[in-house]
């Protein structure tokens, strides 16, 4: 497993699993184990995926050292504002039951379309997580689903950038606007819908691609992700692609076939953005 290196020197593998979706505790906490089993060192949970109690008993019956695995969680929009992300963060801790977190994210921005006081609010919770970071009970904090039009206010007042985005990123999605922003500013950015929820396995382009590697299409738009320097976080709750998403760091896809997928046509978006959601 290689590592990304966040701005205060921190590693975070360049693979991440995620658990979207994994609203039944038996089969995340296996999904969890079974991932560890497989090699993963990353794994992605928030408060809102309902999970984290299942996240951290499949962290502790896998038998790894706590220390050799990074876990990432996020605070909800119900919990934004100084006070309220203070207590969200315990919540997040007591059901993890892990010691410490090594990620803490704002699950989405404040909007414009929704808040008047939309940078003052995100601002306010950056605030909490700032103090957070302070007393070392998470070895880093970001933000997700940000744009630079919220990453620029933020970080014009905070104390401490944002070290990560988590932004939905695969072919036919690439937000390259955001991610170059990022990329520029030292922030490191993480993909998630890597496989654009499913939608990109049965793609004409990728399959094509996926032939000439001997690979499948999901260990193209992982290996693609990651050639573009994004993490991606793929998900599934099935022991034997749990373990192809990751052996993805044998082969390099060429410069033609990156540009090829770069260039492929919307597909696989979840509809979901920052200046639409009502949520």
């Amino acid at each position: 497993m290689e590592n990304f290196k966040l701005q205060n020197g921190v590693l975070i593998p360049s693979i991440g699993f995620g658990t979207w979706q994994m609203f039944d505790e038996t089969v995340a906490v296996k999904a969890v184990t079974d991932a560890i089993g497989a090699g993963y060192r990353h794994i992605d949970t928030a408060t809102i995926y309902r999970n984290e109690k299942a996240v951290g008993e499949g962290i502790r019956k896998s038998g790894i050292d706590r220390k050799e695995i990074f876990v990432t969680s996020k605070v909800w929009n119900t919990e934004r504002g100084y006070d309220k992300t203070l207590k969200a963060f315990e919540k997040t801790m007591d059901e993890l039951d892990i010691g410490y977190l090594d990620l803490y994210l704002i699950h989405w921005p404040a909007d414009p379309h929704q808040y008047p006081d939309w940078k003052d609010l995100n601002f306010e919770t950056w605030c909490a997580l700032e103090e957070i970071y302070a007393k070392g009970v998470v070895n880093a904090i970001g933000v997700s689903n940000f744009l630079p039009v919220h990453l620029e206010p933020l970080m014009y007042s905070a104390k401490v950038m944002p070290m990560v985005n988590q932004i939905e990123y695969h072919p036919g999605y690439m937000q390259n606007e955001c991610v170059s922003f990022c990329h520029k500013n030292n922030i490191v950015t993480e993909g998630w819908s890597p496989l654009g929820m499913g939608k990109l396995l049965d793609n004409e382009i990728l399959k094509g691609i996926a032939d000439k590697y001997g690979k499948s299409t999901a260990q193209i738009c992982i290996r693609w992700s990651l050639q573009n320097k994004v993490i991606p976080l793929p998900k599934s709750v099935h022991p034997g692609r749990i373990k192809d998403n990751l052996d993805v760091f044998d082969f390099e896809i060429s410069s033609e076939d990156m540009k090829k997928i770069d260039n492929m046509a919307e597909t696989g978006w979840s509809g979901l953005a920052p200046g639409s959601i009502d949520f």
